[in-house]
């Protein structure tokens, strides 16, 4: 009779404090928020009314009109940085991780640096750089002979958002970069040499062996951007306020939500309602990991060693 396995102690002993964290700082308030958003205030007070909240968010005209505005401009703040941060982090990459590259270490801190400052010195200093006023952009663009271009860009309805997620971008561009980096460091010499052997080499290299090796990397990449982008809040509040102006066109889920929970000005906050926003973010991020996990991750499994 084969001995049981002892239990490894040890493994919970060191496992419990991370959990215990987690468990009090996510999971609870997690549930506290979707059991929040079965109920509501009535004149007999709390009153359990089901799923009537979410029907309310997405059919009365009054919120579903904010919402879909707001998901909307939420889904074009990822497509920016799914098309340009990812795509610049990739290249990025690329060339500091050529050896005949000089000074490598010091570009890849200077590019880094931006994603470690907080989003209130971003948001103002981007706004005094943008401003029309007293901004240093018009008098750059006018240098190079560009001055025509310049326009109140996150002034006006139409470019606010877009300018907005290249701000995002600039500051977050790091992080793909290093983690891109580091998975093409990853890959064993034997691979580049034997390329190197059949002649593959410089771009031609990076397209056909190092791209396909870190496509798991970069499934990694997009999934972050994703449930980061879903998750925005900090540099929309800062620069354009929690009315996300100008006339809403640069409201996200985040800034609706903050609005409809706590308040703003003359509009009274409403927690069950800013709960139900909060589990339908939640539903839409819990779908976007889902289908990564099911539908794209087990087809880069085979490229990785």
């Amino acid at each position: 009779m084969a001995q049981r396995k002892a239990f490894r102690w040890h493994i919970a002993v060191f496992l419990a404090p991370a959990v215990l964290v987690y468990t009090a700082i996510m999971i609870v308030p997690l549930f506290g928020t979707l059991n929040l958003s079965l109920f509501n205030t009535g004149e007999e007070g709390r009153v359990f009314v089901g799923l009537r909240n979410f029907a309310t968010l997405f059919g009365d005209p009054r919120w579903s009109a904010s919402f879909w505005n707001a998901l909307g401009n939420n889904a074009w703040f990822f497509l920016v940085h799914m098309l340009v941060q990812n795509p610049v982090g990739v290249a990025l990459a690329a060339l500091l991780s050529s050896p005949r590259l000089r000074g490598a270490a010091f570009y890849r801190t200077a590019i880094f640096i931006p994603t470690i400052l907080s989003f209130v010195i971003v948001g103002f200093v981007w706004k005094l750089i943008l401003s029309p006023i007293w901004g240093i952009a018009p008098g750059m663009l006018d240098a190079v002979g560009l001055k025509s271009l310049f326009a109140p860009w996150l002034g006006r309805e139409g470019t606010a958002l877009t300018t907005l997620a290249l701000i995002s971008v600039w500051q977050f561009v790091g992080i793909p970069m290093m983690l891109i980096y580091a998975a093409l460091l990853s890959i064993p010499d034997e691979v580049i040499e034997a390329a190197e052997m059949d002649g593959v080499t410089g771009w031609s290299q990076f397209w056909k062996i190092k791209l396909p090796l870190i496509l798991p990397s970069i499934g990694i990449i997009s999934i972050l951007t994703f449930v980061g982008n879903f998750n925005a809040f900090d540099l929309i509040y800062v620069t354009q306020g929690a009315l996300a102006g100008p006339n809403f066109s640069t409201d996200i889920l985040g800034t609706f939500l903050y609005r409809t929970f706590f308040g703003f000005q003359l509009q009274i906050g409403d927690p069950h309602m800013g709960a139900t926003i909060a589990t339908a973010m939640f539903g839409i991020i819990l779908l976007g990991v889902g289908f990564y996990l099911f539908a794209i991750q087990r087809r880069l499994r085979r490229y990785q060693f």
